[in-house]
């Protein structure tokens, strides 16, 4: 048993999200959005690194000495599974894991609204889920392919890095590649993918243009593609694929994006109002004829007012999932206003109780 087993049971016992190995620092775990030290002695450099090798193969260590840096995986059977990712710095060597359950959260567990599976019963086009660092969108992607996995005997086809919940064999078979071991890089493995009799392809992340290249044109060809990015809210998302091409290229992204997008659904998680969990506020935007229309035409900056008026199509914006969640008192009002992007939504709404609590913007995502 690795050293660092005994840590990791504790993070899985106190809902911890995160556990971070710093030099000169004890044991550190983010609960419910918070960073929180534990009550070990700090860590010297060289004890990192022996907790952290121990987690490795000979072949990870190789990799992690020449390239300084590692994305890896690492399971304790009844437990979880952990994402961890290693660096080097001035200080030494750090890690940081991520908590992954052993069971694959269902979508209505993670807060996730009916529409989701309205959306996942296209058999073809592009679905990305987005959101800053840590919202979770790689717990929502798993979920997105296990309700297939249960529901239709596709063949689902994922790209990863590392590979986080692993997928049993239920309706369909679920073919798991993992960048580095499996797959020498997404370009590859798309290119590949399109020749292995995929029904829906689920990549981990839309890094670069080509990555991004390949899973439109695999969802032009009749795929359903799953996939993350890193933006907030969903006009920045369609702005942030056209952006990565040349300017001579994106008059054909335009078309080719607005024929083939059929969600973006975005995720920021919340401190429950209880201390005891966190909750999920959602964008979703769907691709309806005049949300086609909006991106063909570059009228991207429309879409919000278009989202605001397709609420019987599932639509919503990110200040009014916030404002619900404060309505049914999931979460404080300190929390509402310090995460919505436009706060008069939320002020609004306090009435007179928001002048008394002040300016909250200063505090946002801390």
């Amino acid at each position: 048993m690795a050293d660092l087993d005994k840590v990791f049971k504790i993070a899985v016992s106190m809902k911890a999200s995160d556990v971070h190995v710093v030099p000169f620092e004890p044991f550190i775990m983010r609960r419910f959005g918070k960073l929180m030290k534990s009550k070990s002695p700090p860590l010297t450099p060289g004890l990192c690194r022996k907790l952290v090798f121990e987690l490795l193969d000979d072949a990870q260590k190789e990799n992690f000495d020449k390239n300084l840096q590692l994305d890896f995986s690492y399971e304790i059977e009844g437990l979880g599974r952990f994402r961890g990712s290693a660096m080097m710095h001035q200080k030494g060597m750090s890690a940081t894991f991520r908590v992954i359950p052993l069971e694959i959260p269902t979508l209505k567990s993670l807060g996730l609204p009916d529409v989701v599976t309205k959306i996942l019963d296209n058999h073809q086009g592009l679905i990305l889920v987005t959101g800053a660092t840590g919202q979770g969108k790689t717990t929502t992607l798993s979920a997105m392919v296990d309700y297939i996995n249960e529901r239709r005997a596709h063949h689902v086809l994922t790209v990863e890095d590392p590979v986080e919940f692993v997928h049993p064999i239920k309706k369909g078979v679920v073919n798991q590649r993992q960048l580095h071991y499996d797959t020498l890089s997404y370009k590859n493995s798309l290119k590949a993918a399109l020749r292995e009799d995929p029904d829906v392809i689920m990549i981990g992340e839309l890094r670069d243009l080509e990555t991004i290249s390949l899973a439109i044109s695999a969802a032009e060809t009749g795929h359903l593609v799953l996939g993350t990015l890193s933006t907030t809210n969903a006009p920045k998302t369609v702005d942030r694929i056209i952006d990565s091409y040349p300017s001579g290229e994106q008059a054909q992204v335009r078309a080719a994006l607005s024929e083939t997008l059929k969600a973006v659904i975005t995720q920021k998680l919340l401190p429950g109002s209880d201390g005891d969990r966190m909750v999920l506020a959602v964008e979703i935007l769907i691709g309806t004829v005049p949300v086609a229309s909006m991106i063909r035409d570059s009228k991207v900056f429309q879409i919000p007012n278009l989202m605001q008026t397709g609420k019987n199509l599932g639509m919503k914006i990110m200040d009014e999932s916030i404002l619900e969640l404060l309505k049914t008192k999931a979460i404080t009002e300190e929390t509402a206003l310090a995460s919505a992007e436009n706060e008069s939504v939320i002020r609004a709404f306090l009435g007179p109780r928001a002048a008394a609590m002040g300016p909250v913007a200063a505090s946002r995502n801390s």
